[in-house]
């Protein structure tokens, strides 16, 4: 199947598309660019413990896909890459980068992860990094990605469970920070709020790890099936 014929019912979302959220990461979005990964082994681990989930038979969609670089270094294990992301300029930078470092298999378009994004059941896999505590309903989003799935397709995900920070951020630090411009909306909830909203999605969990090799990790890697059975999903072998 071409990129063009990818299950999408949204293209670049317009001006209406584009609420506070959107607007802050487009401010930031060359400065996110710029950055350094912060703990790089544990992104690194999180990498290497996808890949065995992905197959050349596989159509996955992104969301929250920012300035691209996770989907480039994963898409050439898949058949076929959508990824997408609320900030329009977050997709400016990331086709800038897959203009530099051609890759057949990916698309970038931007979307909101939150809206029903494809016809039901397009997709073998979801995939969320480091978006679901960005999202403006979560119960929305995860029900988003169900509908997306094929029966017995996954979610993958890696989310920061902020409730797990000390209270003193979610409780002053984040809410100041937001005050003056310099942070987004955040949802403040734990491992087992997450694990529970995906269940109520008709997500299953069947693998929970941490990644993270600086002290103590608040950020959950969760892989989870769609009720329904596909060969597909099988779970890794050694």
């Amino acid at each position: 199947m071409p990129l063009s014929a990818m299950p999408l019912l949204t293209g670049d979302a317009g001006p209406t598309s584009v609420g506070r959220s959107a607007r802050f990461w487009n401010r930031v979005a060359r400065k996110y660019a710029a950055a350094p990964i912060a703990d790089l082994p544990g992104y690194e681990r999180t990498l290497d413990q996808v890949r065995p989930w992905l197959g050349p038979e596989h159509t996955v969609l992104e969301i929250g896909c920012g300035t691209g670089a996770t989907a480039l270094r994963l898409a050439p294990a898949s058949g076929h890459w959508l990824a997408t992301d609320v900030s329009p300029e977050m997709i400016a930078i990331a086709r800038e980068r897959l203009h530099a470092q051609p890759t057949p298999q990916l698309a970038f378009a931007v979307a909101d992860a939150g809206a029903a994004l494809a016809p039901p059941a397009a997709f073998d896999r979801v995939l969320a990094f480091n978006v679901l505590h960005l999202v403006d309903d979560l119960a929305q989003t995860l029900a988003a990605a169900a509908r997306a799935l094929r029966p017995g397709g996954l979610l993958i995900s890696k989310t920061p469970c902020v409730a797990e920070l000390n209270p003193l951020i979610t409780r002053l630090a984040i809410p100041l920070a937001r005050a003056v411009g310099k942070a987004p909306p955040v949802l403040v909830f734990s491992e087992a709020d997450l694990r529970r909203a995906l269940d109520r999605s008709g997500l299953c969990t069947l693998t929970v790890e941490r990644h993270g090799t600086r002290g103590k990790d608040m950020r959950v890697f969760i892989v989870a099936r769609k009720e329904g059975d596909s060969p597909s999903t099988a779970p890794p072998t050694a």
